[in-house]
């Protein structure tokens, strides 16, 4: 503080006692002060008004004005700096009055030439910083929380139409009248998707940035994720004509410790964005082990033949909203926020990342997370044959029957129920072995058993080994195909041995996909018959019902949302569902009432009239039997959904397979 000017205001009537402060103040060698003089309470609270003074010298007695009511006032007046009082003699009343009243400190008259004051006068300097510091991160919490909320808000306003925007069109898409305008609604279903995603950064960085993103950290099959990641990746790189490669030259460990999702959301994004700016040649995933001051490390790199990044530009391209200024970038779009939030997550993860690139010739991104203790863990190099999932460029035959695919990734579990559902087979999905077992359970016991599984080995809940074990002795005799990147030796056979059919490699190559159909599924005769529709121009006259039900659910959607309310209650008519809609609060209790065999509530946690927390706890009295789930384009708080006893939420925009598991469940 010695190298910094305070600004003092002294409030003291009598001017031999001003000369006499003023010449002690300016005795105190580690401290300089700029000093304003009033005399009376006017002028003093004046100044006090203006709250511009580091510090405030209040005399007790100012004439026939008691200082007591200046400080007061004062500090009413939102003097919010430290007011020490000068007393002409020692009062203990007095003195206690003062610091009730607000000053921090007290000082006779008397004991100004003295350490005493030099003492109060920095612990009344010191105590200003600590409480402006306090008031700053204050007001910086509030700035966070109100643009905590402004996020949640816009989260909210966008996925909403959003919702409308990809049901409909997905609908059309396989429909009749969509057929004839199919590469158009693709660019529309394309574009949608990529709002989302920059939607997703968007939030994903704002949890960063306040450190609210927290990670799930477990054991990971390396293996399983890193086969995953390369088929959904292999198809965008096969529509540019790119190599997309695995490469792996040393033994890597089978089992790693680390959040799944965002190690997935990293390599990802690292290889989309070199796919986006790469024209000719490919894109190289290399992974490799390595082990540092006592920690398990797993080094990756991404490196591609692409356009290349300028050597003044490569500081900025981890900094959001920064893209590398060139005709061919611009020209691919896109928000900036891919490499900033990859950077960030490396970080949280125990890592760093670095660029290499040349410009013209391509980019190399290197980075590493720490993975825990793998020391007992096995380590061989990836074995996975890395082929492309080009569903296009197989010739399928049209089966008969019923298929169940199983897998904790929403992307595969989507990508292989494509390719499964392209050959007329009706599909229907589950999220990890044990959702599987009542499945296949529930699906027996109506004797309309699956005639085909397939499930992922590698899931949270249950795995696919235990879910086989019990099918098994559940006595179900269905065939269930594993789908597995643990290809190492011993293991094919470790898997028919417990029970299972046959065994798929991931990633799910569409040739040996069809070879499991064509060996267990009987093949369709005929064309399947359309679906008779009773919506208007026969919307969706070509999309069978993947809902199979010998009592029919009554559903009540409430929803504000017009346009999304409308394709929300297609979407579920479509899987056989009776939809109802309420707009309000009050429509859905009206609605309510009507019916006694209410399935599930649907309900948008923000409504006009009421919020759906509260819509379901009142709902809830009268049918707690009711399943009640939260619709929102905005997370809500986990804890008032146990408080409301809510245990399913869906964000929005919300898709038929979401929807198809939802009726399923």
């Amino acid at each position: 503080m010695s190298n910094s000017i305070s600004r003092l205001l002294l409030v003291e009537d009598d001017e031999d006692d001003y000369i006499l402060t003023r010449d002690y103040i300016e005795q105190l060698s580690t401290l300089e002060f700029e000093i304003d003089w009033v005399t009376n309470q006017h002028d003093a609270l004046a100044e006090m008004a203006k709250n511009r003074h580091d510090i405030c010298l209040l005399d007790y007695q100012l004439g026939a004005e008691n200082g007591l009511s200046v400080l007061t006032l004062g500090i009413e007046a939102g003097f919010t700096s430290p007011i020490i009082m000068l007393t002409g003699q020692a009062d203990e009343e007095v003195d206690m009055a003062a610091l009730d009243a607000g000053a921090v400190d007290y000082i006779i008259k008397s004991e100004l030439n003295s350490s005493r004051f030099a003492r109060a006068i920095r612990y009344a300097l010191a105590r200003r910083e600590i409480e402006k510091e306090r008031v700053d991160r204050l007001k910086a919490e509030a700035e966070n929380r109100s643009k905590d909320r402004f996020l949640a808000h816009l989260s909210h306003e966008l996925r909403t139409p959003l919702t409308s925007i990809l049901g409909y069109t997905e609908l059309l898409m396989d429909s009749k009248i969509g057929q004839a305008a199919h590469a158009e609604l693709g660019i529309v279903l394309s574009n949608s998707k990529h709002l989302l995603s920059l939607l997703n950064n968007m939030l994903d960085l704002s949890k960063i940035a306040a450190d609210k993103l927290e990670l799930n950290i477990s054991e990971v099959n390396l293996d399983a994720l890193i086969a995953d990641v390369y088929a959904l990746m292999s198809i965008p790189a096969a529509d540019k004509n790119l190599t997309l490669t695995v490469s792996s030259d040393a033994p890597l460990p089978l089992k790693i410790n680390t959040d799944a999702t965002r190690f997935r959301q990293i390599l990802i994004n690292l290889i989309s964005n070199a796919i986006k700016f790469t024209e000719q040649g490919g894109v190289t995933l290399t992974l490799w082990y390595d082990k540092q001051q006592g920690a398990d490390l797993l080094y990756f790199s991404v490196s591609d033949t692409g356009i290349g990044i300028p050597k003044e530009q490569l500081g900025s391209v981890f900094k959001p909203f920064e893209q590398v200024a060139d005709v061919v970038s611009r020209r691919q779009g896109g928000s900036g926020l891919g490499l900033a939030i990859c950077t960030e997550l490396v970080a949280k993860m125990g890592g760093d990342m670095s660029l290499e690139s040349t410009f013209g010739s391509g980019s190399c991104f290197t980075a590493h997370i720490q993975i825990g203790d793998v020391s007992d863990v096995p380590h061989e190099r990836l074995k996975f044959d890395a082929k492309p999932l080009l569903v296009k460029d197989v010739k399928t035959s049209r089966y008969q029957g019923k298929v169940l695919v199983v897998d904790d990734v929403n992307d595969i579990r989507m990508l292989v129920g494509h390719m499964v559902s392209s050959t007329g087979l009706l599909v229907e999905y589950g999220k990890n072995g044990l959702e599987a077992l009542d499945k296949i359970t529930d699906a027996n016991n109506d004797s309309q058993p699956y005639d085909l599984v397939l499930i992922d080995i590698h899931m949270p809940v249950m795995d696919g080994s235990e879910a086989i074990k019990q099918i098994r002795q559940n006595g179900i005799a269905a065939p269930v195909v594993a789908m597995t990147a643990a290809t190492m030796k011993g293991v094919r056979d470790q898997l028919i041995s417990q029970g299972f059919t046959r065994v798929l490699e991931k990633p799910i190559n569409p040739e040996a996909l069809m070879s499991v159909l064509d060996t267990y599924l009987p093949v369709q005769p005929c064309e399947l018959p359309s679906t008779n529709s009773h919506f208007p121009n026969e919307l969706i006259t070509e999309v069978p019902s993947t809902h199979q039900s010998s009592k029919q659910q009554h559903i009540l959607l409430v929803e504000d949302d017009v346009d999304a309310a409308d394709i929300t209650a297609l979407l579920l008519k479509n899987l056989g569902v009776s939809v109802h809609i309420a707009h309000t609060g009050k429509e859905c209790i009206d609605i309510f009432k009507q019916r006694n065999d209410w399935s599930k509530v649907l309900l948008d946690l923000n409504l006009p009239d009421a919020d759906g927390l509260s819509l379901a706890k009142e709902l809830r009295q009268s049918a707690p039997q009711v399943e009640m789930v939260i619709l929102s384009g905005e997370q809500p708080d986990n804890a008032k959904l146990m408080e409301a006893d809510i245990s399913k939420f869906i964000l929005k925009p919300i898709n038929m397979q979401v929807l198809t598991d939802l009726v399923k469940d």
